[in-house]
């Protein structure tokens, strides 16, 4: 997604959620979790506008459910829950390329919506391994989002010539200035952070509605 595209999906955002309270909460879980839904829409074959059209949606119905959701592992993970209301927003898109009823009568729109249907199935085959990989891409990256602001930024870019870059402990010292003990202590410490920031991530639902409910997890279609 375009960063015009990405402005333009969140402004909307902003306007049909302006009457849900804790709007610092909803901006926090737009960024966490829109690029894994955008991902994950367009390599099920949208393209971008569609894949825009399925964050928005997707967002706006958990805006809507999350007050009836109860965060409890023995009913459903909230990963598994976004991934549905995911799929139907996905689903939703491959039915709109389907001609209006008005066009239906005739044999090739009969094929093309048949073929439409079967390109939406083969994706919802596909999906939950790809959510799964989405998902994990997507934790680690925000994970690394929120260290980069909590640490210096020097550390953090020894950090990240070791882990992403994989130089040599000796290579960065030098090119750094830093010695090769520090670069072992501060790559220890922001992995430390690292791995601290992603369990807190897999633990949270996002606004606080889910967790003072006892609703069971509702039914989206």
């Amino acid at each position: 997604m375009r960063i015009t595209g990405l402005l333009a999906t969140r402004r909307s955002l902003v306007d049909r959620l302006g009457h849900w309270e804790d709007q610092a909460r909803w901006q926090e879980f737009f960024e966490t979790y829109w690029k894994l839904i955008y991902s994950v829409a367009r390599k099920s074959g949208l393209n971008d506008a569609e894949a825009q059209d399925v964050v928005q949606e997707t967002v706006i119905t958990v805006a809507k459910k999350i007050h009836k959701l109860r965060y409890d592992p023995a009913v459903g993970s909230f990963k598994g829950w976004l991934l549905n209301i995911t799929r139907w927003r996905i689903a939703d898109q491959f039915r709109k390329r389907v001609p209006s009823q008005n066009q239906m009568a005739h044999s090739s729109d009969d094929r093309s919506t048949a073929t439409i249907e079967r390109i939406a199935d083969s994706n919802a085959e596909n999906l939950d391994q790809l959510w799964e990989q989405e998902w994990q891409q997507n934790l680690l990256a925000t994970a690394m989002t929120r260290v980069k602001k909590k640490v210096a930024p020097k550390h953090f870019q020894i950090f990240d010539c070791s882990v992403r870059k994989e130089w040599p402990a000796q290579k960065i010292a030098a090119a750094l200035g830093v010695s090769v003990g520090q670069v072992y202590l501060v790559r220890h410490r922001v992995a430390a952070l690292l791995k601290k920031e992603v369990k807190k991530l897999q633990k949270e639902v996002i606004p606080s509605e889910a967790k003072r409910s006892r609703g069971i997890p509702p039914k989206l279609r």
